[in-house]
């Protein structure tokens, strides 16, 4: 099998193994090895309060103390609902010393989805920003939740519940407590739940080693061929840790390398772009709609000093190639796109810097990872598509989940002979390079032939007016299905849905081309920023069977 050859390993520098190497017992253990490397040098910054290794290893010890006296034992579950801040490192490590299982849990969540996160995962104890505070009481009786750890940024402080407290009283002790013994491939460390696009939210259980493995996969990649790294260098975490791809791609990256992360609550582009002017980070991740809102702003761009940063990546959905050329216009900076799934923890794929950036691609396999493209036969087995051609992007690897929490038809479905079914459309051309096509389930099929939704999305960000585009399908009696975008227009800009599909008509095959078009002030995205595409689907799925 082509795929097995791995054609990618020739562009592997000769700093880069073939396969990941993990020296950690457990997440606590890395985080003990970044201490006694790094010491007192800061470790994460957040508007103006720096904490060191040292203060940092401090609160978590002091809070894992906490939690032992209150009854918490091994693999009983922490909910976490929290903006990026340090207390986000400190609850996580906090539960990993002493073998529990950290619950993300998106900060946007409404009542009734806190309360399914709760009670799935059966969490006893929940760190929470106060402002959720009366969101979580309501639903409290409802779930095995006993007690809420609440932290707060402002200098009013909410009034709790009994048996509730703040973090600040949390960390005032003297108990004392060692870490537990982990088995780092089995015992489960975070429970990331999926943002429902195919259904009911799954909790996926990533393990020690999976986090483990993944976070050394991308920083092999990215640091080892660095001859020019700075000593005391600093990144922008800007991208959500209730994600795992802000949590391991770059929060847990950073720890490894011993950078000083500037930790920004929220994604604000202004305030990003007068941050990295400041501060002149070394790395700078991002996801595909905080690129489109940066390049809203290309005066203030363009001065910002992105050139400086030695990496500049993208993930958690695919990147447009016009909104990654504008970015590169404005900054003379190449984006380096990546894909990964929670499922995944996240990363498979991406574009580290040693190897040129092709438009459109995803990049090469990370370490230790097989990835295949595949189709399905009549007999229900599966074949790997030529070189070239589109199939189901199927992967292998050590940071691949132990599977869904309580879930286990649903694990069998995903996990099949040891290969993750990702679901996702792709192809991967004669040097190794991956391209995401589409979801499986977001493919048109429009008088029987196939429209990935991308492809025609890729085109109408030609438009230099379109600041983000989501396309789906529409029933029709005629052709099965039509194509239909939906357009956010950039700010000073007009545009019309007689040019939008004038310009698809002009740019796609006739099976392509959009038949109608809505322009919306906002489009729907996830907490993560990214867009979503089902939410459209299923409003006008409501309006055609009304």
């Amino acid at each position: 099998m082509v795929y097995q050859q791995k054609p990618w390993l020739k562009w592997y520098e000769s700093q880069i193994d073939e396969h990941v190497s993990v020296k950690y017992e457990s997440l606590y253990d890395f985080l003990e090895d970044a201490v006694k490397r790094f010491g007192d040098k800061p470790a994460l910054t957040f508007y103006g309060r720096e904490f060191s290794y040292n203060e940092t290893k401090a609160i978590v010890d002091k809070l894992s103390a906490y939690l032992h006296s209150q009854g918490f034992k091994k693999g009983d579950r922490v909910a976490v609902m929290l903006p990026n801040s340090p207390h986000y490192i400190f609850a996580l490590f906090a539960i990993f010393r002493l073998g529990g299982i950290a619950v993300q849990v998106n900060p946007m969540y409404v009542e009734r989805e806190i309360a399914f996160v709760l009670e799935d995962s059966g969490a006893k104890f929940m760190f929470a920003l106060d402002a959720f505070y009366p969101k979580i009481k309501k639903v409290q009786g409802d779930t095995s939740l006993q007690q809420v750890i609440a932290i707060g940024f402002g200098p009013e402080k909410a009034e709790l519940a009994s048996g509730d407290l703040y973090f600040e009283e949390a960390v005032q002790n003297d108990f004392s407590v060692e870490e537990e013994s982990i088995n780092p491939f089995e015992d489960v460390a975070v429970l990331q739940y999926t943002g429902g696009t195919t259904g009911v939210p799954k909790g996926v259980m990533l393990t020690h080693s999976n986090l483990l493995s993944n976070f050394n996969q991308v920083c092999d990649a990215i640091y080892n061929p660095c001859e020019n790294k700075p000593e005391n260098f600093k990144m922008i975490t800007v991208l959500p840790m209730f994600h795992v791809y802000g949590l391991s791609s770059v929060a847990l990256c950073g720890l490894r390398e011993g950078a000083n992360q500037i930790v920004l609550p929220r994604f604000d582009a202004k305030e990003v772009i007068e941050t990295v002017k400041r501060e002149k980070p070394f790395i700078f991740a991002a996801v595909p709609t905080m690129y489109f809102a940066l390049n809203s702003y290309p005066e203030l761009l363009k001065d910002a000093g992105f050139d400086q940063c030695y990496f500049v990546g993208s993930g958690g959905a695919p990147l447009p190639v016009e909104q990654a050329k504008a970015f590169k216009k404005i900054t003379g900076v190449q984006v380096r796109d990546g894909y990964g799934l929670s499922e995944a923890a996240p990363t498979l794929i991406f574009t580290p810097p040693f190897v040129p950036s092709k438009d459109g691609s995803i990049g090469i396999p990370v370490q230790s990872t097989i990835v295949r493209i595949v189709n399905k036969t009549e007999d229900g087995t599966y074949v790997d598509a030529p070189v070239g051609e589109a199939g189901e992007l199927i992967a292998k690897g050590p940071q691949v989940m132990k599977g869904y929490w309580n879930r286990p038809k649903d694990t069998e479905s995903t996990i099949k002979d040891g290969w993750l079914h990702t679901g996702d459309i792709a192809k991967m051309d004669e040097d190794g390079y991956f391209y995401i096509l589409d979801r499986s389930k977001d493919m048109i099929i429009a008088s029987g032939y196939n429209v990935y939704p991308r492809e025609v999305e890729e085109v109408l960000y030609g438009l230099e007016a379109v600041e983000e585009v989501i396309v789906i399908g529409v029933p029709d009696e005629y052709r099965g299905e039509t194509v239909k975008a939906f357009v956010k227009v950039k700010d000073g800009h007009s545009l019309s849905v007689e040019e939008i599909l004038a310009y698809g008509k002009d740019n796609l095959a006739p099976y392509k081309a959009p038949k109608s078009a809505e322009i919306l002030a906002e489009l729907p995205k996830s907490a993560v920023g990214k867009l979503l595409r089902r939410e459209l689907r299923d409003l006008e799925l409501k309006k055609v069977q009304a």
